[in-house]
């Protein structure tokens, strides 16, 4: 018995991933002729990773302050963890939300948020910091995104 190594991978999945980030309509002939390989290969290859889950979706990336949001804000909080499950289910759906993750480190959740001013990031940390169970918020305005 022998393991059967594939020593000529012709594309890396992962200068294809940072190839799609950038840019995800980039079209399968400029991403073959970038990783200088077929379209074929580009096709089977994405295809894979989608079907393996490595691509769930594609999305665009926005600035918020061209859509009439002058804050950009990463949040992060924290709660008393027999409530943590009630306080995410609360925070979620609320419109200022972009992005949620939950997490571990400094905050139990971070999300990223869009507001119209500052204003109305007051009054959003505030009507965060009332949720039963959350016993930390703690913004912080992103001035700008570096990568992407």
């Amino acid at each position: 018995m022998f393991e059967y190594i594939n020593i000529m991978v012709r594309i890396s999945n992962l200068e294809l991933v940072r190839l799609l980030k950038k840019n995800s309509r980039t079209s399968f002939v400029d991403l073959a002729r970038h990783l200088k390989v077929s379209e074929t290969a580009v096709r089977k290859r994405i295809r894979n990773m989608e079907k393996g889950g490595v691509i769930r979706k594609y999305t665009v990336d926005v600035d918020p302050r061209k859509i009439g949001f002058e804050i950009d804000a990463l949040i992060g909080v924290d709660a008393r963890p027999e409530k943590y499950v009630q306080v995410m289910e609360k925070i979620r759906p609320m419109k200022e939300v972009m992005t949620f993750c939950s997490s571990s480190g400094d905050h139990m959740m971070m999300m990223e948020c869009w507001l119209e001013n500052s204003a109305s990031l007051a009054s959003f940390v505030k009507t965060l910091g009332k949720i039963d169970g959350v016993t930390k918020v703690c913004p912080a305005i992103i001035s700008d995104k570096m990568k992407c």
